[in-house]
Parts: C-alpha cells; structure tokens; sequence
C-alpha cells in the first residue's frame, strides 16, 4: 500500500502567501526577491535571408515630385488625373497605400518588426555576453548533460522558468506545454511526455521533478470554461486540458461559489497536484521515490503580484498489515 501527502512552502516578495488547496499544509514562508568589442559572430552564412522586391514608391522620389505643389495642389492634380484615366485608380489606391503606412511608420519613429533581425541580434547578445564569458561552463556543457531538475511548465511566453528561477544551461530538463500538464501513463496517447519522463528519470538521473503552475493561465480557463458534454470545438486543445478534469472537479465542488476568476486561480494550484498525482503512474517514477532517489515538487508562479510557491509530495510505503 503507498500513501502521498503534499506539503508546501512559499517564496514571495510581497507577503506571507497561503496556497488555497485544501490538501496542501503550508509550511513558514521565505522572503525572496523576484526580479526579473569583438566582432560579431557570424551566423550560418553573411547573406540575407531573403530578398524583398523592390518597393511601388521609392520614398525619397515621390517627395521631390511633389515638393513644388502644396498639398492641395497635389491632390487636386490626383483627382483630376484619375478622373481623366479611371484604369489608373487601382494603382493609385495602392500607391496611397503605401505612402500612408511609410508615413505612420516615419511619425511614430519605430521601425516595422523585422524577425531575422531580432534573431540575430539575440544570438550575437548572447555569444558576447555569455557564451564567450562562461567558456568552462559551456566547454562542460560540449561533453554532456548532467541535470538536477527535470520542470514541466506551461508553454505561455510569460512564464519561462529559466528567465523566473534563474536556471542555466545544463541545469533543467524543461517540458513545456499548455497548463503545465503531465498526463498518466500510456505508452500510446502520451508517448511524447512519457519518454521525456523517462529520460529524464533513468538515463539524465534528475533527483528532482517539478511542476510548474501559474497565474491568468489560458489553459486553465480553457479547462474551466469548456462544457465536455458534445463536439469538441478546437482540433488539440480540449482532448488535451481533459487532463486537468479532476482539478476541475475538486474546485467546483468546494470553491464553486467563489467568482470564476479566483475558481480559474484555484484550479491553477490543483492541477499541479494532479499531475503529480499522474506522475506516480509512471513506473520508474514509483521506483525512483521508493529508492529516495527522486523527489516530486509542484510550484505556483503569480507574476501579477511577483510571488512562488513549492510544495513538495511525500511519497512512502506503509508496512503490510498480516490478518
């Protein structure tokens, strides 16, 4: 016979927090803080990407054809062209086009969002500021991995939990997903997560697995909103949340009377719990806490109000019991 209880402590940087999950016990809470030369590397190939035609209007021509009118004059001259060549109107709608997003773009100052670029310039940051910086740790990291953690969190952009929990690299085995789940075991629905579980537990070594819940999850409010009683309305999403179903449950059952934001709020902590319950499905998950070789935590992120929380399962086997 195995017994599992949960118990929980808390980091926050605003005040004592208390978790609403009935079967958590809150341990003390800890303060903490929560806040968040040479040449550049070259990347695959010193070329772009891809090349742009080039534009209807070239943006310095068309100010000085137009410089010697005023404004009215000018477009006194449009209409009276276009009322003379009417074929002309689709080319002229499409040049006015242009003209005005160029000009939004010049009055504002922000220049429009370039992908590449952005990609770009976040590789050569890293490269010079900690690639370059860290060469012990990064010619550890060439001979292999070795980490301590392996951290189900939700793929929301908000929440990443190397950026929150300050990991680095080679530190966390990460599985991201919508609401942080992680199903039960089966070798053929959930076959993704269930080879990272088990990579991570027999062939990384993890002595700790955590999972990660947080606030205004859309996930959540997924599960929380969705009937489940006819067609599903989305292709992945509800079949996936149905995960969460007994947190779902639980909350409504003693928090049903509460507003549904603070119900979603409650169902973000129990959903933890659930799948650390699924995660005792897994058989060398089970094997790995009975050797005490493997630890299971769940950890709450509220980055409305900067705050964390961990609790851990404790996991036992009871003596038998002879008739």
């Amino acid at each position: 016979m195995s017994t599992a209880s949960i118990n929980s402590w808390c980091l926050t940087s605003l005040s004592l927090s208390q978790s609403t999950l009935k079967t958590a016990t809150l341990r003390p809470s800890i303060s903490a803080s929560l806040n968040s030369s040479p040449s550049p590397p070259r990347l695959i190939r010193n070329e772009p990407v891809f090349a742009a035609p080039a534009p209807i209007i070239n943006p310095t021509n068309w100010r000085d054809d137009m410089g010697s009118k005023s404004y009215e004059e000018a477009i006194e001259s449009l209409k009276k062209l276009l009322s003379e060549k009417d074929e002309l109107k689709p080319v002229a709608a499409a040049k006015v086009e242009q003209i005005t997003a160029q000009l939004q773009t010049s009055s504002t100052g922000t220049k429009p969002f370039d992908a590449v670029e952005r990609i770009k310039d976040g590789f050569i940051h890293f490269k010079r500021e900690k690639y370059e910086k860290n060469p012990a740790l990064y010619g550890e990291l060439a001979k292999g991995q070795s980490p301590k953690f392996m951290v189900f969190a939700c793929s929301d952009s908000r929440v990443c939990p190397s950026h929150v929990l300050d990991f680095q690299p080679g530190e966390a085995f990460m599985v991201r997903n919508v609401a942080n789940l992680v199903p039960p075991y089966d070798q053929n629905k959930y076959a993704g997560v269930g080879a990272a579980v088990e990579y991570a537990v027999l062939h990384l070594k993890v002595s700790e697995i955590v999972v990660i819940g947080h606030s205004c999850c859309g996930g959540i409010k997924g599960l929380m909103s969705f009937k489940f009683d006819g067609p599903n309305s989305t292709d992945f999403i509800e079949d996936w949340v149905k995960i969460g179903l007994p947190a779902k449950a639980k909350v409504t059952s003693e928090h049903g009377s509460l507003p549904f934001e603070e119900q979603c709020t409650c169902c973000e902590k129990e959903a933890v719990n659930v799948s650390l319950g699924n995660l005792l499905t897994y058989p060398f998950v089970r094997d790995g806490l009975v050797k005490k070789t493997l630890a299971l935590k769940g950890g709450y992120y509220d980055f409305v109000n900067g705050s964390f929380e961990l609790w851990g399962l404790e996991f036992g086997l009871s003596p038998p019991l002879s008739v």
